[in-house]
């Protein structure tokens, strides 16, 4: 491996990927500049540009949909070839590419070696030859699964990076915190009484936890726990945050559009416990230290909360909505082979009492434990 990193001083980090990918990168990208003292620029989706400026390890954002990432916009060959100039034009020394497992890294390879970059670092199943400059021959998901914050943090180890802090970190902006009480003022939740968010939106279908259970949480976390119950979402998701708030009824609010994303991270940081499916959710909960309950979808288990207090509540797919992707099913075969009941709601309150008791001294976080957070050996 290349021992030569210290003298490039502008790289580029490869994450186009969901909000919650690229947050769960930010130790590694953290790494990268406190071991370099490295400008450092990263290339990501529409779907996460948003949280960049939260993120004090990267100085600057290329923001464009990549067509070998999941999402809604049609491949457009121009965009590449003027991408590729741009890289071109901004002359960086070396790029790093963050991957899951599941994923192949030599389109963004590809990307990097016609922009004009002589270094290029990744993970890669196959030999990629003259695409990565410094391959690390990817063992998972067959070998070992990871937690996805080691994975990129053993990534950039490789080329001597390394971090003092492997939390998650948000920059919270707490002058926004005013203008978010008055928000939720005039939607009727009192502040000075318990509060929580539930957050019951995601992406795909698959993931999601059943309305049925999530209605009756929310009654019983009003009723038997005293919350007032916040049902966030994005603007998009408000028609789901409605009808469950009608269902729930009194003590429960529909919230979802009513932050943006600066907002919603600082009210994050606020919340006593959040309860949510696996999404980005989950990720900047743990950013900003906030304990958080995850009803978990069995999809890819290396995505738990990191170094966080957290509870996660697994429930499985049906078959026919597993992954089509031959390494994803792998995984699903080796790990996840035996029917999972879905958590109740009681399992869920009980998560909730347990993270907001009072915390003992010697309690240890998850994350950066020897089990990794609960991720699982595949072999």
């Amino acid at each position: 491996m290349s021992n030569n990193w210290q003298t490039f001083k502008n790289i580029l980090c490869i994450r186009p990927d969901n909000m919650g990918d690229l947050i769960m990168s930010g130790p590694a990208i953290r790494a990268l500049k406190e071991s370099f003292n490295a400008r450092i620029t990263v290339l990501t989706s529409s779907m996460s540009g948003q949280v960049v400026k939260h993120m004090p390890e990267i100085d600057e954002a290329i923001i464009s949909d990549l067509p070998w990432v999941k999402n809604d916009v049609p491949a457009n060959n121009g965009q590449i070839y003027a991408l590729a100039d741009r890289l071109r034009r901004q002359k960086f020394d070396a790029a790093v590419i963050f991957t899951v497992y599941s994923q192949n890294p030599l389109p963004s390879a590809m990307l990097a070696c016609i922009g004009g970059i002589p270094k290029i670092l990744g993970y890669c199943r196959e030999n990629p030859y003259g695409l990565l400059t410094d391959w690390v021959p990817d063992k998972e998901p067959y070998t070992e699964i990871k937690h996805q914050v080691r994975r990129d943090l053993d990534l950039v180890k490789t080329i001597g990076a390394v971090s003092s802090c492997e939390n998650l970190y948000l920059r919270v902006n707490e002058s926004f915190w005013r203008q978010i009480t008055l928000k939720l003022t005039n939607s009727g939740i009192q502040t000075g009484k318990p509060w929580l968010l539930l957050h019951a939106g995601v992406s795909e279908q698959k993931r999601r936890y059943p309305a049925d259970k999530w209605i009756e949480t929310g009654k019983k976390l009003i009723a038997e726990m005293g919350y007032q119950v916040l049902l966030t979402g994005s603007a998009g998701e408000k028609p789901l945050t409605d009808d469950l708030h009608a269902a729930v009824g009194k003590g429960s609010f529909s919230v979802a559009g009513l932050f943006n994303l600066n907002e919603f991270i600082c009210l994050a940081k606020h919340a006593p416990v959040i309860v949510s499916v696996n999404t980005a959710t989950v990720h900047i909960a743990a950013a900003v230290g906030t304990p958080v309950v995850v009803l978990y979808a069995q999809t890819n288990p290396q995505h738990t909360p990191w170094n966080v207090p957290c509870k996660v509540l697994q429930f499985g797919l049906t078959e026919e909505s597993r992954s089509k992707n031959e390494v994803i099913a792998y995984v699903t075969k080796k790990l996840y082979d035996k029917p999972v009941e879905t958590p109740r709601p009681d399992e869920i309150l009980c998560a909730v009492s347990a993270l907001t008791a009072p915390v003992p001294s010697s309690f240890q976080p998850f994350g950066g434990t020897p089990d990794e957070n609960q991720v699982l050996a595949a072999s």
